[in-house]
């Protein structure tokens, strides 16, 4: 554990602004004209100093903390790091640790340790001793670290968790052993008692709750632990007795048909709940690990996908494009991007719209994610010889009108694909390229004929996903001219910008949902020329941009942060400066 030096506080102590007022003068990290901006911003709008040094770009929050450390004599404290016991949180109220920022993180005789983001504040320290009867230590940490503190080991579910699990008795819990000597039998029979059975629920309900689209259950050497990730990052939710880990997982295995006796290699499974009217598929990834099987359920809500293309958060261009796009009989739509940039659900989101009885639609995926009535769905298995390029084969001589392939992933999928595409059907899929114009290439690569390629595309379009601003606590941010012309944004008076300052709908976040950001082009006769030229993929895309008026992913994230959708920090962590 690192050192704690106690801060000697009285009253007659400087504020924590006047002090790191004088710290930020003495070290000539701000210049007089600068602080006295951030002064004049911090009358007029409020809030704390150092947050309006940080929303300035002036200071990163790790440069001031460490400022503020060596001032006050006062070590830094990273508490991602830093495990709380639940007697901690018992000491102070979950009602004194928000309203002044602060967690206690070790306790010491009749001294209480503590983590706050603003040490020198008497009225919080006077308040926490008299309450708890403690002397009280602290140390320092940024806001943002205390917060999540907080909402991870004062959130009431963990308590409900735990008291679930002592309500087994304790001869009860399952002794970890070696996996070689485990009992098949006695887990299953552990997996279907009472408390395990309420912990699993609740884990999944609560997952849902926080609208996340994975939970993953991670074994641990000491213990179990359960994120979620939620708008695309990953958070902590609990961590659970490592006793509990075989009867938890079983009960996972039961539930998504999988062999409860294999643990030493990968499976897949699904299974489906129902939860406030709502039907909600789980695609489950079992993984083995040195500490036990690693478990990913994947939430497959079909709500997501009746919204249709008009709410995913497409420009106006774009969503033309789109239209125009699957409203043609034949050709080929691809859509680009990494894992987890919302293809499949843009994909999934047409076929919805488009899945009418008049149309033979046929998908063939590697799983199928969401199941869709009235849609003939095809899930490939290269253990038996079903492939992509297989099945594809085989499903053309089902008469289908429209196609969807989960992926390309070689030639021959890639060129039975380009053929099917110039033979009557409209067919989507996606690539993993970086960008629209890659896709082209990409094809070409993969060594379909440069003419097959030209003539069988009619759409290509790169995709991301961004998080919003959080309209609940949503408010507005002043960005400093230099930044904004640092990323090539030309700086107007008329713009505005905001950020999520964080409330309990984001979970402190600021954010809350996520957007699509697009890049996406038509193939005209100019750009077929370019393709039986084999042209880079670098000059499709500069004619797409020069005359085509495509708006690159960096321009519509631009886009979005003009419009207050998102900020500047999530801008540039999706996307690449062009």
């Amino acid at each position: 554990m690192i050192g704690i030096v106690p801060i000697c506080v009285n009253k007659n102590m400087a504020s924590l602004k006047e002090r790191l007022t004088s710290i930020l003068l003495d070290s000539k990290y701000l210049t007089k004209e600068q602080l006295q901006n951030c002064l004049e911003v911090q009358k007029q709008k409020g809030g704390q100093l150092k947050d309006i040094i940080v929303e300035r770009g002036l200071l990163t929050k790790r440069q001031l903390l460490a400022l503020l450390s060596e001032e006050l004599m006062t070590p830094p404290l990273d508490l991602s790091k830093f495990k709380i016991l639940p007697e901690l949180t018992n000491i102070v109220p979950e009602r004194m640790a928000r309203q002044y920022h602060l967690v206690p993180i070790s306790r010491l005789g009749d001294t209480l340790t503590v983590a706050m983001s603003d040490p020198l504040n008497i009225f919080a320290l006077d308040d926490l001793k008299n309450l708890t009867g403690y002397q009280i230590d602290t140390v320092i940490s940024t806001d943002s670290d205390i917060i999540k503190a907080i909402d991870t080991h004062y959130r009431s579910d963990v308590t409900k968790i735990s008291e679930i699990l002592e309500t087994q008795e304790e001869k009860e819990g399952l002794e970890v052993i070696e996996e070689e000597r485990l009992d098949i039998a006695d887990i299953v029979q552990e997996s279907q008692k009472a408390p395990i059975v309420k912990v699993v629920d609740l884990f999944i309900s609560d997952g849902l709750r926080r609208r996340c689209s994975d939970i993953h259950i991670e074994p641990a050497e000491r213990d179990l632990r359960i994120r979620y990730r939620i708008d695309g990052l990953l958070h902590d939710a609990y961590i659970l007795p490592k006793k509990n880990q075989n009867a938890v997982l079983a009960r996972l295995k039961i539930m998504s048909g999988l062999d409860i006796t294999e643990s030493r290699l990968a499976q897949d499974g699904r299974f489906k709940i129902r939860m406030q009217d709502r039907e909600v598929d789980f695609r489950v990834s079992a993984l083995p690990t040195s500490f036990g099987q690693k478990f990913v359920l994947r939430a497959l809500d079909k709500a997501n996908l009746s919204v249709g293309l008009d709410t995913l958060g497409f420009s106006e261009k774009s969503l033309n494009l789109f239209k125009e796009s699957i409203a043609k009989p034949y050709g080929m739509i691809l859509v680009t991007g990494p894992t987890g940039s919302g293809k499949s659900t843009t994909l999934y989101s047409i076929l919805n719209k488009i899945n009418t009885v008049e149309r033979n639609i046929i998908t063939i995926e590697d799983p199928v994610e969401y199941q869709i009535e009235g849609i003939t769905q095809i899930q490939v298995k290269p253990e038996i010889g079903l492939t992509f390029a297989a099945g594809l084969r085989s499903l053309l001589r089902q008469s289908p009108d429209i196609i969807m392939i989960g992926e390309i992933r070689d030639s021959e999928t890639a060129d039975i694909a380009v053929r099917a595409a110039l033979t009557g059907q409209l067919l989507f899929s996606t690539l993993h390229t970086n960008d629209a114009a890659g896709a082209v290439t990409r094809l070409i690569d993969m060594g379909v004929e440069p003419f097959l390629v030209a003539s069988s595309l009619i759409m290509v379009c790169a995709q991301r996903l961004c998080r919003k601003i959080c309209l609940a606590c949503k408010e507005p941010l002043k960005i400093e001219k230099s930044v904004l012309e640092k990323w090539g944004i030309k700086a107007d008076k008329a713009m505005e910008f905001y950020r999520g300052a964080g409330c309990s709908r984001c979970n402190n976040t600021g954010y809350h949902g996520r957007t699509a950001i697009i890049e996406a082009f038509a193939i005209n006769d100019e750009i077929r020329e370019l393709i039986l030229k084999k042209v880079s993929s670098d000059q499709i895309k500069d004619y797409a941009i020069k005359n085509l008026d495509m708006k690159t992913l960096w321009d519509d994230a631009i886009d979005k942060l003009t419009s207050g959708i998102t900020t500047i920090e999530e801008m540039l962590r999706v996307t690449t400066e062009q």
